[in-house]
């Protein structure tokens, strides 16, 4: 048994109601997708036979005005043969298509009626398919994404906890230090070579300046 076993129970369902207490809604919505559909095909075949039923009713209306036509004219030659008993049978002839007219008649009317509202039942089915359908496309699409969300963190969680990922970090620490060491190398060391060449220099340049000062105490002398 479907969803919906009928029109009515399409029309009246709620079916917000009906997948909010769903323990599966995909599913639901697919059954009720289905119903719906079956339903859908229901109403247009019968739709299509009142159709079909209704033009009859009219291809025998104006069959039966023909004869009615025809025993008209038949009642009026009698009446010009002076034959009155066969213009009676006539035109009881007659008033026996007409009333079988009015019966079709009231037969096309109603059919009328049926195909205006089985139309107007398939219009609102065709709404409330379509207002599944989109659930059930919202429905899948949130359904995709909570995968996606969920391999995500899973693939997140994995490479926190690998063994590359560990690689990875000693191998940043290495090159951090590495950068440090590469920035200290840059100043002098104490007692290093640089410091001895900068005391040669200073003392040159203190020998240089007393050998200078020698030299003007000499001449103020002379």
């Amino acid at each position: 048994m479907g969803v919906f076993s009928r029109f009515k129970d399409i029309m009246s369902a709620n079916i917000n109601s009906i997948l909010d207490k769903a323990e599966n809604p995909e599913k639901m919505i697919k059954l009720m997708i289905q119903e719906m559909e079956d339903t859908l095909v229901e109403q247009k075949s019968a739709c299509a036979a009142k159709m079909a039923a209704k033009t009859k009713a009219e291809r025998e209306i104006r069959e039966t005005e023909q004869m009615m036509t025809r025993w008209q004219a038949r009642a009026e030659l009698a009446v010009e043969k002076k034959k009155d008993d066969l213009a009676r049978e006539a035109l009881s002839e007659k008033m026996k298509y007409k009333k079988d007219a009015e019966i079709i008649q009231a037969d096309v009317e109603q059919y009328d009626k049926l195909i205006t509202e089985c139309k107007e039942n398939i219009i609102k089915i065709e709404e409330k398919l379509q207002t599944v359908r989109q659930k059930h496309k919202l429905l899948i699409q949130r359904g995709m994404h909570a995968k996606e969300q969920i391999k995500a963190k899973e693939t997140i969680r994995e490479a926190a906890g690998s063994k590359a990922f560990q690689r990875f970090s000693e191998m940043e620490g290495r090159i951090e230090r590495m950068e440090a060491e590469a920035e200290v190398a840059g100043f002098a060391v104490p007692g290093g070579l640089e410091d001895e060449f900068q005391k040669l220099e200073s003392n040159s340049d203190v020998e240089a300046e007393l050998q200078a000062l020698k030299n003007s105490v000499k001449k103020e002398k002379k």
